[in-house]
Parts: structure tokens; sequence; C-alpha cells
């Protein structure tokens, strides 16, 4: 062999390994770019799933807000509506005060207070009511006046237990009850 020939086939190799490098070094570099494309993908899924569901929940936070709010205001238009409807009760129960049936029903708690708290008690009431109540009450009557709607209040001579029996306690004792009638 001639060193020609020698010298030329070294430079073939020598381009063949330098071809079968570089072929080598774009395979792997077109396999970091895929890599990274793929990454890169991956990645704005990921970033648009969970944009998504945050849009999703923020969606959900507010339509629950909105739920909640319009419960509020529901529930405060009832409420604005029972207690006019209780303020119109507690007209009509002024209202009865001036009625014939009223004088039988102070005449009802005077008896059920001297019943519960003895034949000495103290019994008061309006100053509307004091013409009535002296008739009824007798020695009983206290013309303390009470700024009440209507009904009595009685105590013991030692003021140590009473009974009230007021329309306004009345009301408010049996609210509960009367706020259920009216939202029905």
């Amino acid at each position: 062999m001639s060193l020609e020939r020698l010298i030329e086939e070294v430079q073939v190799r020598n381009e063949a390994a330098v071809q079968a490098e570089a072929r080598r070094q774009q395979a792997e570099r077109d396999r970091i770019l895929a890599e990274r494309d793929r990454r890169i993908e991956t990645l704005h899924g990921e970033i648009a799933r969970q944009s998504e569901a945050e849009s999703a929940r923020e969606r959900v936070q507010r339509l629950a807000s909105a739920k909640l709010e319009a419960r509020k205001r529901l529930f405060e238009a009832q409420e604005r509506r029972t207690r006019a409807e209780i303020e119109q009760v507690r007209g009509l129960l002024g209202e009865f005060t001036g009625s014939p049936e009223y004088p039988k029903v102070l005449q009802g708690m005077v008896d059920l207070a001297v019943r519960e708290l003895g034949r000495s008690v103290k019994v008061g009431g309006r100053v509307e009511d004091a013409p009535v109540l002296r008739t009824v009450a007798g020695k009983s009557y206290d013309p303390d006046p009470r700024p009440i709607l209507g009904g009595i209040v009685a105590t013991t001579p030692d003021g140590h237990r009473s009974l009230d029996l007021s329309l306004d306690e009345l009301l408010r004792l049996r609210e509960s009850q009367v706020r259920e009638i009216l939202r029905d």
C-alpha cells in the first residue's frame, strides 16, 4: 500500500468519523429539542388546566356568593315583612283593648293572677284600663300606670313574684309561633 493510499484512507475514515459524530450530535440536538418541545407542550397543558380549574373555582365561589347574597336579601325582606305584620298584630291588639270583650279578658287575667299568686296580689295596668281594673280587681288595684299595650301585670305584696299578662309580653312569648303563622 502506498503512503498516499494510507493517507487517503485515514482521511476517509476521519471524514466518516466526523460525519458520524455530526449525525450523532444532530440526532442528540433533535432529541433535546423534541424533549424541550414536549416539556413546553406539557407545561402549557398543565397551565391551561390549572387556569381553567382556577376559573371554575372562581365561578363556583361567585355563584355561591351570589346565592348567599340572594338568600340573605330574601331573608331580610321576609324579616321586614314579618316585623311589619307583627306591628299590625300589635295594632289589632291595641284595637282589641277598645272592644266590649276586653273587660272580660281583663277579668280572666285578674282571676288567673289571684289563683297563681294569691288573694293579696297587686294588679296594675294602663291608665286607660284604670276604671275597668278598679272594678275587676277591687282593692288589689295598683294605680301606678304601666307602659304596656294592654292586659295586666300582677305582683305579690313583697314584690318577689310577678305575673306579666300584658299583651306585649304575651305577644313576645308567642312571637315565634306568630312568625310561623305569618310565614304561611
